[in-house]
């Protein structure tokens, strides 16, 4: 006889879109594994065969240094390419060189894209050589702007100068051409990273096979996200160092994303669940909550279009590929893996250090720790939140702008050209500014002849200046202007606002003449002014939706509120932490920064979309189970604490690996870019877990009570729900041994 199981499919709840995606990518594992092997080798051929063109093209509209290029480019076309210098510094005196100079400027003066070779002893490089010092320089004027030249001209350039190089004859090369081929190799920052995360996830699993799932995993969705990107290179400006970028957020979230889910996997199973059930129910689980954060972050990310600058949208567009890759393998890949390690994911492991899939102790640490901030809540919140004040002070003095070659490694040309510079002619010489005019004729000469005057005398900031070169029909002018200060220096930005505002409008009023400052240094001024102005609607937008979306999903007011201000805290102390030891000084020696300098004004936009997507993540993973528990118990204060202490060891350790891949491009990466951004998210990130995470959220929905939940009943029945808690299928109960009728 048989017995009829009660438990009926039609009494478990339904199954969702991402439990039937994760039953198919279950049930055709090895078509699944084999379809991501093929993506990944045929989307990495596609692009090495089609190749890339990423490119360092910053821009900010019809600024005024991009009208002075209009100028140049009109009546200049010769002038209206980018320049390099290439330095010369000598063991005797630079006159006893002259032939050995003047044979590297000869060699120079027939490669491609080169349009001229200003030497240091021609009658116009007069001014080339240093009084002071065994140091010259040649000007080596390009026919394009850096973006538009082939890299393969610039390295023709580099490799003809360097190859006289000898004992006592040293010669090195800076300028934004050379930058953009010159830059250091990217370090092995993402190797650090994922040891680091391999070591964090033994602790925590104690199975290699736990450990081993979501590293695979990450790195397949990166290798698809890093082709695409160089694809779009083709079409899209892209900074050189999205690469690097992409890989540092798509290592982060991407194991992240895994381990929440692997965990859940690993809990159905302890549940007694077979490998199937427990996969759907850790995508329609866990992987919904991955889902939602993963959104969260490219959502936060489109804020960065806002911008409406070509290189921001690029350097977007890499990082959402970065995401949307390694978020689409662990919503299809990691069932497909989960299906091949089945009951065995935890048979290889550590010994002494296997964890139990099983739910915390409920005298276990987070929730101890929950029940001691509890009962101190404004002790403990308002410790949180001066902390938090405090790590933000350097914020208010936040100075944008773009960093120079200061900040290369010492070994780099760029970098030796730039300090050599700076010792034989004064760090002006490293950025100088250039005055394009434009006349109506040479009947504007004496006003130009005034310009010149004016800007050679009496203007606080300028070194020195050349004389005034006309074009052939006296329909343009050229004059050159060194500041006594470094490019990136605050006064070198002073010293162009000046120029604009007070020297040059005085002269020109009333005349045909219109002059403009321009050159890489203006640019880059001018490019900072308009990030800046940017930054808060940027920053308004993401505040916003991401405000609307956790509203929608927590159905309340309280809640995104208090994450939308506990966030905006967490950003502003990973500011002020990078302005402390960038712009500061703070420790730079130890991590090897470089000059003390400003903040590049495309770095805190960025960071703050990225930032605020990230620590959304956690705020969805914790809020998430306690509001389940608030929905069964109607108990806040046990629901906090039972909510962090189901979260609490899984989201320090997928913080704790965040972390270490951040720091490790601090540590590791020659980059100072990638230098100010991983210490920026790894301060975050650091902040998030402790102060917030531990701290300030169990203190403030204490201090709250049920008001945390409240919602205003027209915007409850008007906002629609966008839940991200399911309620797993139960466990089916053993099918009765069948008991055989008595004979």
């Amino acid at each position: 006889m048989s017995v009829i199981d009660t438990d009926t499919v039609a009494d478990r709840p339904p199954v969702t879109a991402l439990g039937r995606l994760a039953g198919h990518c279950y049930d055709r594992r090895r078509l699944v594994l084999v379809a991501w092997i093929l993506v990944v080798i045929g989307v990495t051929v596609l692009a090495q065969v089609i190749g890339t063109n990423f490119e360092n093209k910053f821009s900010a509209g019809n600024t005024p240094s991009q009208q002075a290029a209009d100028i140049l480019q009109a009546k200049f076309p010769s002038k209206a390419g980018d320049t390099a210098q290439v330095v010369f510094h000598t063991s005797t005196p630079i006159a006893e060189n002259q032939g050995a100079i003047d044979h590297v400027v000869d060699s120079l003066r027939p490669l491609a894209h080169v349009q001229s070779v200003t030497g240091p002893f021609s009658p116009e490089g007069a001014h080339q050589i240093s009084t002071h010092a065994n140091i010259a320089y040649a000007v080596v004027q390009f026919d394009a702007a850096t973006a538009d030249l082939p890299s393969s001209a610039i390295h023709d350039v580099i490799n003809t100068a360097q190859s006289a190089q000898r004992p006592g004859f040293q010669v090195e090369l800076g300028g934004a051409p050379i930058s953009s081929v010159a830059a250091a190799a990217p370090g092995a920052s993402e190797g650090i990273g994922i040891l680091a995360a391999i070591i964090i996830m033994l602790l925590a699993f104690g199975s290699v096979v736990a450990m081993g799932l979501p590293i695979i995993t990450a790195l397949f969705g990166l290798g698809v996200g890093v082709a695409l990107l160089e694809l779009f290179t083709r079409v899209l400006v892209v900074p050189t160092f999205s690469p690097e970028m992409a890989a540092m957020i798509g290592i982060g979230v991407g194991i992240d994303y895994a381990l929440f889910i692997v965990t859940r996997y690993r809990q159905g199973i302890f549940e007694g669940r077979d490998p199937r059930d427990a996969v759907v129910t850790s995508l329609m689980t866990s992987g919904r909550s991955v889902l939602f954060a993963g959104s969260t972050v490219v959502i936060s990310l489109f804020g960065l279009f806002l911008i409406g600058q070509a290189y921001i949208i690029g350097l977007a567009v890499a990082c959402i590929a970065a995401v949307l890759m390694v978020l689409i393998a662990a919503l299809t890949l990691l069932p497909a893996l989960l299906g091949f390690s089945g009951n065995a994911i935890d048979k290889l492991h550590l010994p002494g250090l296997l964890q139990s899939g099983g739910p915390p102790p409920p005298d276990g640490f987070w929730h101890r720790w929950s029940r001691l901030v509890q009962r101190r809540p404004w002790v403990t919140g308002t410790l949180a939140v001066l902390v938090l004040l405090a790590l933000a002070v350097p914020l208010f003095s936040m100075r944008l702008a773009f960093t120079d070659a200061s900040n290369d490694p010492p070994s780099l040309t760029t970098r030796q050209a730039f300090d050599l510079l700076a010792e034989g002619f004064g760090p002006g010489s490293n950025g100088p500014l250039v005055v394009a005019v434009d006349m109506s004729g040479p009947a504007d000469r004496g006003t130009v002849d005034s310009l010149d005057r004016a800007l050679a005398t009496g203007v606080p900031g300028v070194a020195y200046t050349t004389p005034a070169e006309f074009n052939a029909d006296d329909t343009g002018a050229v004059i050159t202007v060194i500041p006594t200060s470094a490019p990136q220096a605050a006064e070198t930005e002073t010293l162009v606002h000046t120029l604009r505002s007070d020297v040059i409008p005085p002269v020109v009023k009333g005349t045909d003449v219109n002059a403009q400052v321009g050159g890489e240094t203006a640019a880059s001024v001018d490019a900072a002014t308009f990030l800046g102005s940017r930054l808060y609607l940027v920053i308004g937008a993401v505040l916003v939706l991401s405000f609307l979306l956790l509203m929608m999903v927590f159905r309340s007011v309280v809640i995104p509120l208090k994450a939308v201000i506990m966030n905006l805290l967490s950003v502003g102390a990973a500011y002020g932490v990078i302005v402390a030891v960038f712009q500061w000084g703070w420790l730079g020696s130890v991590i090897g920064i470089g000059e003390t300098g400003p903040i590049d004004p495309w770095i805190p936009v960025t960071l703050f979309t990225i930032l605020f997507g990230l620590s959304m993540d956690y705020e969805v993973f914790l809020l998430s189970r306690i509001r389940e528990e608030w929905l069964r118990t109607g108990d806040n204060s046990a629901s906090v604490a039972d909510g962090l202490a189901v979260t609490g060891r899984i989201i320090t350790a997928a913080a704790a690996i965040m972390f270490c891949v951040f720091a490790s491009f601090v540590i590791k990466d020659p980059l100072h870019i990638l230098k100010v951004f991983g210490l920026g998210l790894a301060a975050a990130v650091a902040v998030d877990v402790t102060l917030v995470r531990m701290m300030l959220v169990p203190s403030l929905m204490e201090i709250l009570g049920p008001r945390n939940w409240w919602m205003p009943a027209f915007l409850e029945r008007s906002i629609p729900t966008v839940g991200v808690e399911v309620m797993p299928t139960p466990v089916p109960a053993p099918a009765p041994v069948p008991v055989p009728a008595p004979a």
